[in-house]
């Protein structure tokens, strides 16, 4: 574990649950849209995030088992007022939510394995620490009131990072 790195977070402290299948951090992460929509939070209001374009299933079927309609976040946006915004990290960058829910936080996408795996020397290993912790510190800051970070068991090593 990387423990040279202190993070510092301004905003919401993140609710962070880590879930013991996928099947599990999709019925929580609904139940928590369900509770932000009855709390009176509109749909545009409220963003999915993940790390990965394969992740963002997970983030449909629990908008759908919410009730809730999806709109993909793409390079030119237009908020749709009745639509749950869901994308990639990379694509959230310079938007803001009243709530956001980051899914998909398991050791395999955060930080990527696949990235991990092509590391050749130790000042490589950090850059891509650094650059990970860094994209997922942009994705919580989207958050202006309320954050869940969601991941399946085992869960990101970052987790830890928060919780301090």
């Amino acid at each position: 574990a990387r423990t040279s790195t202190v993070s510092v977070f301004n905003g919401p402290a993140p609710d962070i649950y880590v879930a013991a299948s996928i099947e599990d951090e999709i019925a929580r992460v609904a139940d928590w849209l369900k509770q932000r929509v009855e709390a009176g939070l509109a749909p545009r209001e409220i963003g999915l995030i993940v790390r990965t374009d394969e992740l963002l299933e997970r983030a449909r079927k629990a908008c759908s088992i919410a009730g809730q309609t999806t709109q993909s976040l793409t390079e030119a946006l237009t908020l749709n007022e009745r639509a749950i915004a869901i994308g990639t990290m990379h694509l959230a960058k310079g938007l803001e939510f009243r709530a956001v829910a980051i899914l998909g936080c398991d050791d395999e996408f955060m930080p990527l394995q696949s990235r991990l795996a092509e590391v050749a020397t130790e000042d490589d290993l950090d850059e891509v620490y650094t650059t990970e912790r860094h994209l997922l510190y942009v994705a919580c800051t989207r958050a202006r009131e309320q954050l869940l970070l969601t991941g399946v068991q085992p869960a990101s090593e970052f987790f830890a990072d928060m919780v301090a």
